[in-house]
């Protein structure tokens, strides 16, 4: 059963604000999963590097992952589907659990995820990270694919951030 953000953010008490996307992308998560505010669902932890995504970038994350297991490359993808309140306790156990952690998302790197999970581990538990996402630019209008590419938002651009990462 699905469970609808729409229904949790309903029974929620105080503001909200929801982003949803115009296009179609496939549905990742397991048939049981249950959203709830705050808590990030974690598909796998890797030893070497762990990817933070939101959005239509988890798809994305899913896959670098799988090209990277091929190289050798143990790579864990967390859906981190709330950004506020962050889920301090699964990013944490990424954190020590990898040697990198990638966040990726469909929005600018400041003041979205890559902020969030930036600030957070910089007092807590400060490793590597490296951020996907639309850079400090100014958006523009376009295909959406077209732009994700623009913007370095693309499962490409996963892997060879984290094969990169490596090859220092």
């Amino acid at each position: 059963m699905q469970s609808s953000v729409i229904n949790a953010v309903a029974d929620h008490k105080g503001p909200v604000y929801v982003r949803l996307g115009r296009a179609k992308v496939p549905y990742v998560m397991p048939d049981d999963y249950k959203f709830t505010l705050g808590k990030a669902f974690v598909f796998h932890i890797g030893k070497d590097a762990n990817i933070v995504a939101a959005g239509i970038t988890v798809g994305m994350a899913k896959e670098a992952a799988e090209i990277l297991s091929k190289d050798g490359i143990d790579t864990g993808v967390i859906n981190m589907s709330t950004i506020k309140p962050l889920d301090e306790e699964t990013l944490l156990l990424a954190a020590k659990s990898s040697k990198l952690l990638v966040t990726a998302e469909e929005h600018s790197i400041i003041g979205g995820l890559g902020g969030a999970v930036c600030e957070f581990l910089a007092e807590n538990h400060p490793v590597p990270v490296k951020r996907i996402g639309t850079q400090d630019t100014f958006g523009c209008s376009g295909n959406a694919d077209d732009l994700l590419k623009l913007h370095g938002i693309t499962t490409e651009h996963i892997v060879e951030t984290i094969k990169t990462f490596f090859k220092q």
